[in-house]
């Protein structure tokens, strides 16, 4: 039997994880200042549920991974946590107020290709608002994006679009409905294969050549070309689109992060659920390919969920831990840092060490204790490859003269402490 993990699966050493609680907990702290509350949703869901809103032939349906209970019902593992959100809105509308806000960081599963920074088991980090049209929180979320890899260190692109534009800019060249989402999902590809390509994709869709000609210029024209463009417009997905886009840029401007900002004529973003307007991430250099974020507003999904007569709008984004993992995986200054504050060493006094270990736990101070009775030269060697402040060394002696000699391994100084009032120590620890 070989031992190895599943392909696109993977373990992370003290080192790595400090850098994803790092990211995590830069990530709650934005959510929170945003007003968003915890949640947690299951990871098995019920399969029918997963691909309702999906035709047969998107590329997500295929991710999912299936699999069957011993009642032989079909599941599958959660590919992100947007539908699990809905269904959670469904069944506990009435034990929540609207708008709701929340946040969920969770692991989630896609069958898909592996990459650097694209995993089959990851972690996505969600905040979502149910009960909330216009474009004042879409606009609110871009933010959160802004201020959230600022505190991460990330310089970023936010590219957006309006999936009703999208509808409208295609519904302009005559195209048949049931075409168009087939046509959204290759014009979202159109900037990652060739021209050849993407001609003989939309010809498979009974398009000719005048048709797809008003495509490539459509989509390439910039927000204010095409507000110029259509202005007199009476397709309604256009106007709407062009009006959603016209505000969302608005306040954009005036939350003063147009520079990080970017109209994206092409950006459909592969989920069929979204109903306006969409935003993807990116790493400002490219340092990675695939994005470190994406989401947009889906206002249909929760509304035909619970099917009660109401209207339940809802806004998303999610955060790539993987890929910003990769982006900060040769962060030293995180990785180095120590959850140890405190290292005893004990000789030949295990259980006063015990009780002093217990002691500082309670006032708040993390302690490791050297249980495997190394030379004190191998231990302080430990102590320094660990990262730790502060190593104390209790023998004997120490106990006899009611003292602790402390040794602080940054400066290379020692402090001696009263055994019997350690309030001293701990106030110099937590005052560093």
């Amino acid at each position: 039997m070989k031992i190895l993990n599943v392909k696109g699966c993977n373990d992370y050493l003290p080192k790595e994880q400090k850098i994803r609680n790092y990211i995590n907990d830069k990530l709650k702290e934005t959510f929170k200042e945003f007003g968003y509350q915890p949640i947690e949703t299951p990871i098995l869901c019920y399969y029918d549920m997963l691909i309702d809103k999906y035709d047969e032939n998107n590329d997500l349906v295929k991710e999912i991974y299936k699999l069957s209970d011993q009642g032989n019902r079909e599941l599958g593992l959660r590919y992100d946590l947007t539908v699990p959100f809905a269904k959670f809105i469904a069944i506990n509308k009435n034990k929540i107020n609207f708008p709701f806000k929340r946040y969920e960081i969770a692991k989630v599963f896609r069958d898909g290709p592996v990459k650097l920074g694209r995993d089959r088991e990851f972690t996505q980090c969600d905040v979502d608002v149910v009960g909330l049209s216009g474009q004042m929180v879409e606009a609110e979320c871009l933010n959160l994006y802004v201020n959230a890899f600022q505190k991460l260190g990330i310089e970023i692109e936010i590219q957006y679009n309006s999936r009703n534009l999208m509808r409208g800019l295609i519904l302009d060249c005559s195209v048949e409905e049931k075409n168009i989402n087939p046509i959204i999902t290759i014009i979202d590809k159109m900037n990652k294969i060739s021209k050849e390509e993407f001609r003989e994709s939309l010809k498979k869709l009974s398009l000719d050549d005048n048709k797809i000609d008003k495509l490539l210029q459509n989509f390439n024209l910039s927000l204010e070309e095409l507000i110029k463009k259509y202005k007199e417009t009476t397709i309604k997905e256009l106007q709407l689109g062009l009006e959603e886009l016209s505000q969302l840029n608005l306040y954009i401007q005036s939350l003063n992060i147009n520079k990080y900002c970017k109209f994206t004529p092409t950006l459909a973003r592969g989920q069929d659920y979204y109903t306006g307007n969409v935003f993807e991430v990116y790493e400002k250099t490219r340092k990675l390919s695939s994005s470190i974020g994406g989401g947009g507003r889906y206002d249909n999904m929760i509304t035909n969920y619970i099917g009660d007569g109401n209207i339940y709008p809802a806004v998303g984004i999610s955060f790539g831990l993987s890929s910003i993992y990769e982006l900060l995986r040769d962060n030293e200054e995180i990785s180095n840092d120590t959850d140890i504050q405190v290292y005893l060493i004990p000789y030949e006094t295990e259980a006063i060490t015990l009780k002093i270990a217990n002691e500082l736990r309670q006032k708040n101070i993390r302690v490791t204790i050297e249980m495997n009775k190394r030379k004190i030269k191998k231990c302080f060697e430990w102590a320094n490859k660990q990262n730790i402040p502060y190593v104390i060394v209790i023998g004997e002696d120490e106990i006899k003269t009611n003292h602790l000699m402390v040794k602080n391994m940054k400066s290379s100084t020692s402090k001696e402490y009263a055994l019997d009032n350690l309030d001293q120590l701990v106030d110099d620890i937590k005052n560093v």
